[in-house]
């Protein structure tokens, strides 16, 4: 076996595992390249590679076109919305994921982000920093009514972790079997019902789609807390500020915002409302647990299709994963 492996995921590698020295056991040369998927940058590893395992950044015709030996694109993580399966496709070019790796992680950071927003936790570490110990009031977990906005294995990894706080959980997922929200003991809502009951909300659908925009949050429930650990599209951040700033929401809480990859500003970083947004870097998968999944996953698909062989997670045309 022989050829190049570009890797782009800044990740990939950095856990307990050293995943690259599988793939130079087998022959292969891994090479880092851009992981922002700078055209220019990657111009040279992608003539040469046969393999790519790739971060979040966009994936185009434009790269694909650059690169005429590559076989497959392992996707270091879950989502492909960011990956042009139609061009990878006519290529002839094997798209994977690794579903599952990160479900854990995020779900944890998930409950993280709410129990911070709902006790003010950064708030309350830059006002001691500054020399105040004034207390602002919280609320339990264990009292509130949380909705779960997508329920595949992240949401469901969210669902057992608040019903162990014993927080009544409500589900929203339009392409669940209706048994699967008994087996869940979650009662099915639609995203009106969230809005009318719920205290939080926490975001776990696929990209593609705004389920919080204005109409939404001018019918939520006065004080609600929004957590977003999906995808930055789900949301209208402006009208999410705006929300914030009338008091209609009480918190929003986030790891992904608009515009990351290009560093673009969001709306929600606004001095104003430092106190009632709570942010983290895109680090939902970020536990040395999760990225050695992703990472083991990865080199197993790569050498899977380098091989001949039919990998486990092949991700199809018409697919869009959470």
């Amino acid at each position: 076996m022989s050829g190049t492996v570009l890797v782009t995921s800044r990740s990939f590698g950095s856990g307990a595992v050293p995943c690259a020295d599988e793939l130079t056991a087998a022959g292969l040369r891994v090479v880092r390249g851009s992981t922002v998927h700078d055209p220019a940058e990657l111009a040279g590893p992608l003539a040469e590679a046969v393999a790519w395992i790739a971060g979040t950044a966009p994936i185009t015709d434009e790269h694909l076109a650059a690169a005429p030996r590559l076989k497959v694109i392992a996707r270091y993580g879950v989502g492909v919305d960011s990956v042009d399966l139609a061009a990878a496709a006519r290529r002839g070019i094997t798209v994977t994921n690794t579903p599952g790796a990160n479900s854990e992680a995020v779900a944890d950071l998930t409950i993280a982000l709410l129990l911070a927003a709902l006790r003010g936790v950064a708030a309350g570490d830059r006002a001691v920093r500054a020399g105040s110990w004034r207390t602002r009031r919280g609320r339990e977990l264990g009292t509130l009514v949380l909705g779960v906005a997508g329920l595949g294995r992240i949401g469901r990894g969210v669902v057992r972790r608040a019903r162990g706080f014993g927080t009544r959980v409500l589900g929203h997922d339009p392409h669940l079997d209706p048994v699967v929200f008994e087996v869940l003991g979650v009662r099915s809502a639609g995203l009106t019902e969230l809005a009318a009951e719920c205290d939080a909300v926490t975001l776990h659908a696929p990209g593609g789609q705004q389920l919080v925009d204005r109409a939404w949050l001018e019918s939520v429930k006065p004080g609600l807390i929004v957590v977003n650990t999906a995808r930055a599209d789900l949301v209208d951040e402006q009208a999410v500020a705006d929300a914030l700033r009338s008091g209609q929401l009480a918190a929003y809480a986030a790891d992904t915002l608009a515009g990351e990859a290009a560093g673009g500003a969001s709306p929600l970083l606004a001095a104003d409302l430092s106190d009632r947004v709570v942010l983290t870097p895109h680090a939902g998968a970020q536990t040395v647990e999760a990225v050695d999944r992703m990472g083991t996953g990865a080199v197993r698909a790569v050498l899977d299709v380098i091989s001949g062989r039919t990998p486990e997670n092949p991700v199809l045309i018409e697919e869009r994963t959470a």
